[in-house]
């Protein structure tokens, strides 16, 4: 059986990972039809900057996410001064963290999906009257749904795993920012913590797999759903 403090940390990942998402969900498809659809100068560069989270150290952007964002940050400072918003150790700023890590796994998820409409149905539904709100929201969108779920479970999945972006930026404060990675390192730092650790890590685990099977799951029978698979 898990401890309280356990729990706790269990309840929290569940709960950044699922802040994570939905902050950055609608970004992440914005992003992925200007890279899928769009012709502009500097294009290369933001598919560049957008996947940046993947290649660079987690403490790098847990560090430039504190510049930014800290109560000194040019984002963070104002922030705090006109609407008493202070996201530096707390848990909207583990969440913000693992939304930055996560959200090229959605970005790519959902252009992937993008890419595999067939653009003649977009010509077809053109031809028939229907405008260009009308026809993502009954042609495009559908067809790129599952590349959307997947993606966003793919995210939730990884966000229950981030530990380098969050422990610098929101620290590891038990019952505010302390997510089951931090508490399994907290474990190891302690005489005997190995047991509780052990826990936590199987915990983690088990969600990670359960969550990249339901995506693989869902992509599947949408796929079915929509007569693709």
């Amino acid at each position: 059986m898990l401890a309280p403090e356990e729990w706790q940390a269990v309840r929290l990942s569940l709960e950044v990972a699922t802040r994570s998402v939905l902050v950055s969900l609608l970004p992440a498809i914005a992003v992925a039809w200007l890279l899928a659809r769009g012709r502009f100068p500097g294009r290369m560069l933001l598919d560049a900057l957008v996947h940046l989270p993947l290649v660079v150290p987690p403490v790098v952007v847990g560090w430039g996410l504190l510049m930014l964002f800290g109560v000194r940050g040019p984002i963070g400072a104002p922030l705090d001064a006109i609407f008493g918003i202070r996201l530096v150790f707390s848990t909207e700023g583990a969440a913000l963290a693992t939304a930055v890590m996560s959200f090229p796994l959605i970005v790519r998820a959902v252009r992937l999906g993008l890419e595999s409409v067939d653009p003649g149905l977009e010509a077809a539904a053109r031809t028939l009257g229907a405008g260009p709100l009308d026809r993502f929201l009954t042609v495009t969108l559908p067809l790129m749904s599952p590349g959307i779920l997947a993606g966003a479970v793919t995210a939730f999945a990884s966000g229950l795993g981030e530990f380098g972006a969050v422990i610098t930026f929101a620290s590891n404060i038990p019952g505010e920012t302390q997510t089951l990675p931090l508490a399994i390192y907290a474990a190891t730092q302690v005489p005997g913590g190995e047991a509780t650790a052990a826990r936590l890590a199987a915990i983690s685990f088990a969600l990670a797999v359960g969550g990249l099977l339901l995506a693989e799951l869902l992509a599947r029978r949408m796929h079915r759903w929509l007569g693709r698979g």
